[in-house]
């Protein structure tokens, strides 16, 4: 066995769109999925952006607020998980501290296997 880290303190500090997190690269798996460790400290944000393929937000610790399109900022916790389709503007946030693991891939599709939360 082989135990390894994706800790904040392993993570790389992330500025773009005005963001301010730390993120740790877990893997991409056969190029077709990312997977990564989002880090948001008190304030923390990822920054408004066009989703570059599918994207699920799962939040592992913490809590905070996730946005789409419409700038509506709804509030999400851990166990709970956003889903951006391609294309789509979002961002997200913390007051406090939130982490996230997010896959990104074209073939991604949480609902179903997830229940809805807001319909």
């Amino acid at each position: 066995m082989i135990i390894y880290n994706f800790s904040q303190e392993v993570g790389n500090p992330i500025q773009a769109y005005g963001s301010s997190f730390d993120m740790s690269r877990i893997g991409v798996f056969e190029g077709k999925f990312h997977i990564g460790c989002m880090h948001l400290g008190e304030d923390g944000l990822v920054g408004r952006h066009d989703a570059t393929s599918n994207q699920l937000f799962l939040v592992i610790e913490g809590e905070g607020w996730v946005s789409g399109p419409d700038h509506i900022k709804l509030p999400i916790k851990a166990g709970q998980a956003a889903f951006w389709v391609t294309g789509e503007n979002h961002e997200s946030g913390t007051e406090n501290m939130m982490k996230a693991v997010v896959i990104e891939g074209d073939n991604l599709n949480p609902e179903k296997f997830m229940p809805v939360c807001n319909k």
